[in-house]
């Protein structure tokens, strides 16, 4: 099936696909900052720049996109029609760069979570989430 946009209105509608600040990410910091969690953001010094960096307990979190990151058994992580074999090796490299950053984190002695967009897709979500992510982190 072609595209049924023009190369310039897809590159426009591609342009507006964050890696940072994204909703589930805001919706997760939101709770874990009212949960008196302080954390800075996008580790830049480390391995896969995770989204949340807390210094204190040595752990990071990750906010992955269930259709970029492949999130097993979501139904957000659908594989596109056309164009299939760009998209599997494009999803390829995605999760073997994160099993690979995840490694190179915990060898240095970090703890990595990861939350998916679909667990936080709605305020009671993330607050269940987030509760228990506090918890994970301050054990």
């Amino acid at each position: 099936m072609a595209d049924f946009l023009s190369p310039a209105e897809r590159s426009e509608r591609m342009s507006r696909i964050r890696g940072k600040n994204t909703r589930p990410e805001l919706a997760l910091r939101k709770v874990l900052h009212r949960l008196g969690l302080r954390y800075r953001l996008h580790g830049a010094g480390l391995p896969g720049k995770p989204d949340l960096v807390f210094p204190r307990y040595k752990a990071v979190v990750f906010v992955h996109g269930c259709f970029w990151h492949r999130h097993a058994g979501c139904s957000i992580a659908t594989t596109p029609k056309s164009n299939t074999p760009f998209w599997l090796e494009k999803f390829e490299k995605n999760v073997s760069r994160d099993v690979r950053v995840t490694s190179q984190l915990e060898e240095s002695g970090w703890r990595v979570f990861v939350i998916w967009e679909c667990e936080v897709s709605s305020s009671a979500k993330a607050s269940n989430v987030g509760e228990n992510l506090a918890r994970l982190i301050r054990a």
